[in-house]
């Protein structure tokens, strides 16, 4: 099925290297369950995919844990590590952060 806007997927290649391709605005939101800042960003990140001027944004999962690899190849050291694309390119990320405000700016970044 691959990635919806609005939805969040979990990471794969494919649907990741779809979506930049398309130039499509995307988070990767790279978390842990046992990981409390993870756990303050999900709701935040949640609340602002709802909002319309993000509905073509596509959120995708990357588990710290079970996904070392991705992990690495994307040059993430830690959980709580969210990495925003748009048009075809990194255009930034953030680690530990749980503003909405400093969340939502990264997120202007890829429209």
């Amino acid at each position: 099925r691959g990635a919806v806007a609005g939805e969040k997927a979990a990471f794969t290649w494919n649907d990741c290297n779809a979506a930049l391709a398309e130039g499509r605005p995307i988070l990767v939101e790279i978390g842990a369950d046992w990981c409390p800042t993870c756990r303050r960003q999900r709701p935040i990140i949640a609340e602002l995919a709802e909002d319309p001027r993000f509905g073509d944004l596509i959120v995708f999962a990357v588990d710290f844990d079970a996904q070392r690899d991705v992990v690495r190849k994307l040059g993430a050291r830690s959980q709580s590590t969210l990495i925003a694309y748009g048009g075809g390119s990194e255009v930034g990320r953030s680690v530990g952060e749980t503003r909405k405000a400093s969340i939502a700016a990264l997120l202007d970044r890829t429209l």
